[in-house]
């Protein structure tokens, strides 16, 4: 009695769920009984079990997952309740019989009995296409960053308009080196400028804050491991006219300064396996470097150049570090740092810039200039040391080819 009850049981289950599955085109549980191994898993098992995750709307494996478990525990109980429905092992089924086909030879009155041939079906020719391999990577960023507020003339607490903009333009064009291994020739064109409101000054409406132009060039032959034989130029100096305020006295302008070094050494240079890190220190033990002042009209001794002269020339060593890494995609530090010294005053640059994405045309940027010039006069307060900060946001754009 008790085998007819599983027996029925298990036959209206199978049909009910044999009804639904017939809907999501499994027809599994109208296939012959088949033993394939012993499984006591499900005795002990839970949903939450045998059920994988995703990190997404998956409801619809949750679903598969249990109409596969629901038919195996179906066609399992039907196996035990009646063992003579179970007509193959898994492990004893005979191969399937093969096909033949009845060849006539009427010439010699002859029927040839072989099998079908296996036709395999014909592959598809796939066209490739040879990627373009470039010996020269560029790499573009833009922005435009900028503050402004408008205050009307009766405002409660006072207060001035003000407009402060900053335009950052960075070009780098490296040499392949998955195309060239032994070769390091990075070149990068970095050029920032800002403009504000001069409030202070009535002669002008605009003042320029910012204005600095760079080149650099290294070009290197390995020697080890991440290490190059290399020379490095580097060029600095502004384009626009800046002057005292409510004066008309230059304070700086086009190559006034100017400065160039050229230095011989050698290059450590690191990336990261995904490219969140690259590391590049450039030591040169032999180091030139000249300052220029062209402009008549300034002194050129605010730039560390003797009375009389216009340029000077020095001899001696310097080093200089880049880094850029990326805390996450959208927050990144790109640090730059350079110093000279002729063993007689050290001069050096540390620049940081702190970049955080709103969205892909939108960022905030803090920019953190710290400088040491032992050639200029010796400030009360600041000693031998500069400091220029700038926090802005604004539209950003850039574009690369790899």
């Amino acid at each position: 009695m008790k085998k007819i009850y599983l027996l029925a049981i298990a036959a209206i289950a199978t049909l009910t769920s044999a009804a639904q599955d017939t809907q999501t085109g499994n027809a599994a549980l109208y296939m012959p009984l088949i033993f394939e191994r012993y499984d006591n898993t499900a005795a002990t098992a839970t949903p939450t079990d045998t059920l994988y995750r995703l990190e997404a709307d998956d409801q619809w494996l949750r679903d598969a997952q249990q109409r596969t478990q629901r038919n195996n525990e179906l066609r399992r109980a039907l196996m035990l309740a009646s063992p003579s429905l179970v007509r193959y092992n898994l492990a004893t089924l005979p191969e399937p019989p093969e096909e033949y086909a009845i060849k006539s030879d009427p010439g010699k009155a002859l029927l040839t009995v072989a099998p079908l041939p296996i036709v395999q079906p014909e592959e598809k020719k796939v066209e490739t296409v040879a990627p373009r391999l470039r010996n020269w990577l560029h790499e573009f960023n833009g922005s435009a960053q900028f503050t402004q507020a408008y205050i009307s003339d009766n405002w409660y607490q006072g207060g001035e308009n003000n407009l402060n903009i900053l335009g950052d333009l960075k070009w780098n064009c490296n040499l392949n080196q998955d195309l060239h291994p032994d070769w390091i020739f990075n070149n990068m064109v970095h050029y920032k400028v800002g403009i504000s409101t001069a409030h202070g000054d009535s002669l002008r409406n605009y003042m320029i804050n910012v204005d600095n132009f760079l080149f650099t060039s290294l070009v290197g032959y390995k020697a080890m491991k991440h290490w190059y034989y290399s020379a490095t130029l580097n060029f600095k100096t502004q384009f626009f006219n800046t002057y005292k305020s409510n004066t008309v006295t230059r304070t700086a302008s086009f190559l006034s300064p100017g400065e160039l070094n050229v230095g011989l050494g050698m290059t450590y240079s690191y990336k990261s396996e995904h490219g969140e890190r690259t590391f590049n220190l450039a030591i040169a033990p032999l180091s030139y470097n000249m300052k220029m002042c062209i402009d008549s009209d300034i002194d050129p001794t605010s730039f560390g150049i003797a009375a009389g002269h216009r340029t000077k020339h020095s001899i001696g060593s310097n080093i200089e570090a880049k880094l850029v890494m990326y805390f996450t995609p959208n927050i990144s530090w790109n640090s730059r740092l350079y110093a000279f010294t002729d063993y007689k005053y050290v001069q050096g640059d540390w620049e940081n810039t702190f970049q955080f994405n709103v969205t892909k045309y939108l960022n905030t940027q803090i920019y953190v200039h710290l400088r040491y010039d032992k050639s200029r006069p010796r400030h009360d307060k600041w000693n031998y040391w500069q400091l220029k900060e700038i926090l802005s946001f604004g539209l950003t754009y850039r574009f690369a080819t790899q």
